[in-house]
């Protein structure tokens, strides 16, 4: 299965991944819901990836018949915004909003009609903004290698990615 994330035609981005945890549907004002859960995501599986999605609304259902430990596809966008406090500090968040969550089909990308995502025999596009093609993010990163937006050319931290 892969995880890696592929952005698809006016959709937004899909990824595919291992259910880690699902948290309950929270209301957070009279008017809105949402429901947070963790996906694994294994493209390196030395340094699976674990990363935070909401569905909100009429959406947190979606997760209602699906369990930890479950393979899923996503559909998601990713949404910032920004806030200022009363002092004048400005902040960002970001949120990565799922707009479909479904059971994953092993080694298929096609919907209930049978139709797929992509064209049958071509690879998934990719976006050739997320990163240069000679940076190898399987690879363990080298203290001298600079990453994408590491601006002084070094890691200054020990995260493996």
């Amino acid at each position: 299965m892969s995880a890696r994330p592929h952005i698809l035609r006016g959709m937004g981005i899909e990824a595919t991944g291992k259910l880690h945890t699902i948290f309950d549907t929270k209301q957070v004002s009279e008017r809105f819901t949402k429901r947070e859960f963790v996906l694994e995501l294994t493209d390196n599986p030395k340094y699976p990836q674990m990363v935070l999605f909401q569905l909100t609304g009429d959406r947190c259902a979606q997760l209602d018949d699906l369990r930890v430990g479950d393979a899923v596809r996503i559909d998601f966008s990713l949404r910032g915004r920004e806030w200022r406090s009363p002092q004048g500090e400005t902040k960002y968040f970001n949120s990565l909003d799922v707009w479909k969550v479904e059971a994953a089909q092993s080694g298929s990308r096609r919907d209930s009609r049978g139709r797929g995502g992509y064209d049958d025999d071509a690879p998934p596009p990719r976006d050739s903004r997320s990163r240069p093609p000679a940076y190898d993010h399987d690879a363990p990163p080298r203290n001298d290698e600079p990453r994408p937006g590491d601006e002084g050319g070094r890691n200054n931290d020990d995260l493996p990615f």
